[in-house]
């Protein structure tokens, strides 16, 4: 199987890329290393055959479309993403810009691809998302978030999570595009350097056909 990893040199992106090829599949690292992602991440991988990467901003719907048919990926798995509440309130432009019209773009690129005739059948547009989107749990033990839970995004952060999470369901509701969506809360491990805010595995499944 082969992979397209947006994000992939970010801390929770570069540990999908690693374990993916510790499991033997094919992983095409998308990129645009700001200040949220380093190559050092998947130094370790770097070399490895099964290893591509990509320097591309998903801005750029444009370029996007041309990776997917260049290596012709089954999954995307779409983690890049501006992140940190605090980073959101100093310039929530830049989350509108990124995590907004950079989902867009890159749903537009996949759609398109998912229909030509360059697809797998089994292709997956994997949307990682975080559990900022349904705000703040009160503080009373043993109360979580549940499939149930309503949105209710309370920073430019979260609300353009949110926003991209409902453009990823519409994609799949009015173009049929295959898609799932996890909504993941914070982690702390190694190479997270200064990053305190991100996401891994799934608090929150929410899987559409």
């Amino acid at each position: 199987m082969k992979l397209l990893i947006t994000g992939g040199a970010g801390f929770i992106g570069s540990a999908v890329v690693r374990l993916a090829i510790s499991r033997g599949y094919s992983v095409v690292n998308v990129d645009a290393l700001t200040y949220a992602s380093s190559l050092r991440n998947v130094e370790v991988v770097a070399e490895h055959p099964n290893y591509q990467f990509v320097q591309e901003d998903i801005c750029n719907g444009t370029a996007l479309l041309r990776t997917l048919k260049k290596f012709q990926p089954d999954t995307i798995m779409h983690l890049a993403a501006e992140t940190h509440v605090d980073r959101s309130i100093d310039d929530p432009e830049k989350f509108i810009q990124t995590n907004v019209h950079g989902s867009f773009n890159l749903l537009e690129a996949a759609r398109a691809y998912w229909q030509s005739n360059q697809c797998p059948e089994t292709f997956r547009f994997h949307h990682i998302s975080t559990d900022e989107v349904f705000g703040s749990l009160p503080n009373t033990p043993n109360v979580y978030f549940t499939e149930d839970t309503a949105y209710d995004p309370r920073s430019p952060y979260a609300a353009s999570k949110a926003s991209s999470d409902h453009l990823v369901r519409a994609w799949y509701e009015t173009y049929g595009l295959p898609i799932l969506v996890t909504n993941c809360s914070n982690n702390f491990r190694p190479l997270s350097a200064f990053q305190k805010s991100l996401f891994l595995p799934s608090l929150r499944l929410n899987a559409l056909r």
